[in-house]
């Protein structure tokens, strides 16, 4: 069997979408960065995202039932690296607001509203599969995890934009 370090290294080559997944217990705003984010199903609409057992939103989630997941956007490595801190108030000098009674950071590349749908256990974490009740999206570059560092997708910085005036002339002829 392949050694920790290795099997680390290895998957930190790998790139992921950086998430804040959130929920709301007690009236109280609850949050942590997660990498390890997917879709899992169309029909219906499942995502998955792993906790280690040790995290402190876990039983949370598993108490209330739902969760929300920010997709960051590429201008927003300093809120995934608050919300991976320890020991801390995530939330404290963070904006957000509620959307499908869950909490929202602003600026998100992308957003969701879950229901927990089942949860799997997967050696030292546990998968949650999220039933997507809320979704919205923006333009927005996604914020991106590889190589232990920050980034976005190279393509998507390039790819053309549309002037906003050019479609609407567009339309109107």
């Amino acid at each position: 069997m392949i050694d920790r370090r290795r099997f680390r290294d290895l998957m930190a080559g790998v790139c992921a979408p950086v998430t804040v997944v959130t929920t709301l217990h007690d009236g109280c705003p609850h949050g942590s960065t997660v990498s390890s984010f997917t879709s899992l199903s169309l029909d219906p609409p499942l995502v998955s995202v792993a906790f280690d057992r040790k995290s402190t939103l876990l039983p949370r989630i598993l108490e209330t039932g739902r969760f929300g997941v920010n997709v960051l956007g590429h201008a927003q490595h300093e809120l995934a690296t608050t919300f991976a801190r320890r020991g801390v108030d995530r939330f404290a000098g963070t904006g957000w607001y509620l959307d499908a009674d869950l909490p929202r950071l602003p600026e998100a590349a992308g957003w969701m509203a879950c229901d927990l749908h089942r949860v799997v256990p997967g050696g030292d974490h546990l998968l949650l599969f999220g039933l997507v009740l809320v979704s919205g999206r923006s333009d927005r570059p996604p914020l991106v995890y590889a190589h232990r560092t920050f980034g976005t997708h190279s393509r998507f910085a390039e790819r053309p934009r549309v002037k906003v005036a050019d479609a609407i002339a567009a339309c109107a002829r």
